[in-house]
């Protein structure tokens, strides 16, 4: 029997019932079966190998597609759980997933002892079992033979989780003498895998759970290449000198201190200074747009949160209630701004005309993240969202998302993260049950999300079931100068809090309407925003945002009158400026300041200050040669207009 499979760009091809897509990639090019790693089949995932029986649509991934990597990384997962099975007999095991950059198993070592010592040698077994090319085999099974089967191994994690499943769910995949649960899909061999590096030993409770067992979580990251290996570990030892937190600490831009809190980030001047430009930054460009700057308390009451659903979501992860004297009364620190904003939209009766109403606050939030979650300024207890919430008509929407776009691309563009993705978060059509809205209002939303990505010509990847239950979104990823991915920018459409709220406007037919609302945040947070940015740049901020734009270095103690001079008359054009008297040499001045990565020296001795003049250094680059005090001093202020 011939069955039709339909490509990604439409095209149908027809195949004989059972082929599997490594076949029908061989079908097409000999290079795209040896580059092939995953396979969607009607959208659900597929292993290679397996058959298709029906007519299908159907989607193959490489290296550089994010399913590629999950399969591999997840192959690999299995890997490691084969070397540590041969080289410690008796070992249990937990889950194996794949994650954003590698893959980890949780393990009970059942009395054996790993150490970081032994990282070699799980590496070389990982290498020994790989090159033997071992079959990848997927194999369903009943919930009582798996029960048997992992019963008979001692193996109580699986036989929990096998407890949970579903009968005539449950699968297996085997490779040489490993068999593990999984629902898959997997590499059609271990072959594939050409480059291991264990990378870190971390406790996990069972489940989550501090009451459960500690297990041992061996994390660990494989290529297709060993090149691709050599690059990732150079890429990581260039990440530790981009560390946000060791950067911030050197240009004196925050601290933490236990006193304050775990997670309660305090803004030194230079840090308070960054954070203000970016503020005013962004604010430029919301008046420009039509926003309105409204200010918020940090704390409401705690009926606030449960009508917003914010309290049944977060409530676990918030700070605990804070009881007033007055009986009965609680507030919370605020875990969002969305709410207090439908509060203001509700202090007036509302127009069609007033519609879109952009309202944009930069709102601190708290949230009671783990302890051992927190890290520096990306994983804070209190952080500052730039957020703003417009509310509008539903034929409003795409006009208003293709604004936020503008203000996102210029952003971007200003900060030199010209490298991004975006991808469109949509319903699950066969699982609407899952979300809140009618059909009419969700085909409004996420058509005109899609057009407005089409009008601007950005290539979003469309994942369906992604869709937050309250409406469809565009989340922005960027990759920073040495490829990491971070998300910034957030668009999402929400039906719910209008609803919850009981939000109305008066159309022009006179009748009542509910708005739509759209949240928006360019940054994201202030704090994870300054970290991603610091790492980006290494610390060598745009001259417009830099700290200082300038220091001023005297040869010696008998020209700091004169570098105080300069400083002042650059101080009155306002540039950033500071000075380095310290009775140093000129070039221990040069080199300490090249790690304060501030754009310009300036450099006086006798010739500068008999000239009125000053010799400049730029960053990275060297000498520029001298110039006059207003001459510099107009530079700056061209390249700033320029947001250079």
């Amino acid at each position: 029997m011939m069955i039709n499979i339909t490509f990604p760009d439409n095209s149908v091809k027809q195949y004989e019932a059972g082929v599997t897509p490594l076949q029908i990639a061989q079908s097409l090019s000999s290079q795209l079966a040896r580059d092939v790693l995953a396979a969607s089949v009607n959208d659900q995932e597929w292993d290679l190998t397996r058959p298709i029986e029906s007519d299908a649509s159907i989607k193959l991934y490489k290296w550089e597609d994010p399913e590629g990597k999950h399969a591999f990384w997840h192959s690999s997962a299995h890997l490691l759980a084969e070397a540590l099975q041969e080289l410690y007999p008796g070992v249990k095991f937990g889950i194996g997933p794949a994650i954003e950059n590698g893959f980890y198993y949780d393990i009970d070592p059942n009395g054996h002892s790993i150490t970081a010592a032994d990282f070699p040698a799980i590496e070389a077994k990982m290498l020994e079992l790989a090159k033997r090319n071992e079959a990848i085999v997927r194999a369903d099974i009943s919930k009582e033979d798996a029960l048997k089967a992992f019963g008979d191994r001692n193996e109580e994690y699986k036989c929990e989780l096998i407890s949970e499943l579903e009968d005539g769910h449950i699968t297996t995949y085997t490779q040489g003498a490993f068999t593990d649960l999984c629902r898959g899909p997997h590499l059609p061999s271990t072959g594939l895998i050409k480059a291991v590096k264990v990378m870190s030993l971390a406790g996990a409770y069972w489940r989550g759970d501090e009451k459960r067992n500690q297990l041992v979580r061996v994390y660990g990251i494989t290529f297709p290449k060993k090149k691709m290996l050599d690059e990732y570990l150079a890429m990581l030892e260039e990440a530790k000198k981009r560390d946000h937190r060791k950067l911030g600490k050197e240009m004196e831009l925050f601290a933490f201190s236990q006193n304050v809190g775990a997670g309660l980030p305090l803004w030194l001047p230079k840090g308070a200074a960054l954070r203000d430009r970016l503020e005013q930054f962004l604010r430029k460009i919301q008046k420009q747009y039509g926003y309105q700057q409204v200010i918020t308390p940090h704390i409401g009451n705690k009926q606030l949160y449960v009508t917003s659903g914010h309290y049944a979501k977060y409530g676990k992860d918030s700070f605990q209630p804070i009881h007033t004297p007055q009986e009965g009364e609680e507030y919370m620190l605020k875990p969002m701004n969305c709410p207090h904003h439908c509060e203001i939209f509700k202090t007036s009766p509302r127009s069609y005309r007033e519609l879109p109403l952009r309202l944009a606050e930069f709102g601190t939030v708290y949230r009671y993240e783990q302890t051992g979650e927190l890290h520096g300024l990306t994983r804070v207890r209190g952080f500052t969202q730039d957020d703003a919430h417009i509310f509008c008509a539903p034929d409003q929407i795409k006009d208003e998302f293709l604004k936020v776009m503008d203000i996102i691309f210029y952003i971007f563009k200003a900060l030199d993260f010209n490298n991004f993705e975006a991808q469109i978060s949509l319903r699950d059509p066969n699982n609407k049950q899952k979300y809140i809205g009618s059909d009419e209002n969700w085909h409004l939303a996420e058509n005109a999300i899609i057009e407005a990505c089409e009008e601007k010509g950005l290539k979003a990847r469309k994942e369906l079931g992604e869709a937050a239950f309250y409406g469809p979104k565009l989340d922005f990823m960027v990759k920073d100068a040495i490829g990491r991915r971070w998300q910034l920018g957030t668009i999402q459409v929400d039906y719910n809090l209008p609803e919850r709220f009981q939000l109305e406007y008066t159309g022009a037919d006179n009748q009542k309407h509910r708005p739509v609302m759209i949240h928006r945040a360019p940054f994201g947070s202030l704090e994870r925003f300054v970290a991603v940015l610091l790492e980006h740049t290494a610390g060598k901020f745009p001259l417009w945002l830099a700290p200082d734009q300038a220091i001023v270095l005297p040869i010696s103690e008998k020209y700091n009158d004169y570098a105080y001079e300069v400083a002042r008359q650059l101080t009155s054009a306002d540039v950033r400026v500071t000075i380095d008297d310290r009775n140093e040499k000129i070039g221990r001045k040069i080199r300490d300041n090249e790690l304060r990565r501030i754009p310009y020296m300036l450099i006086v001795g006798e010739k500068e200050a008999e000239n009125g003049e000053v010799s400049v250094r730029k960053q990275g680059e060297g000498d520029k040669g001298t110039m006059k005090i207003t001459t510099f001093a107009e530079e700056i202020a061209r390249k700033v207009s320029n947001l250079e």
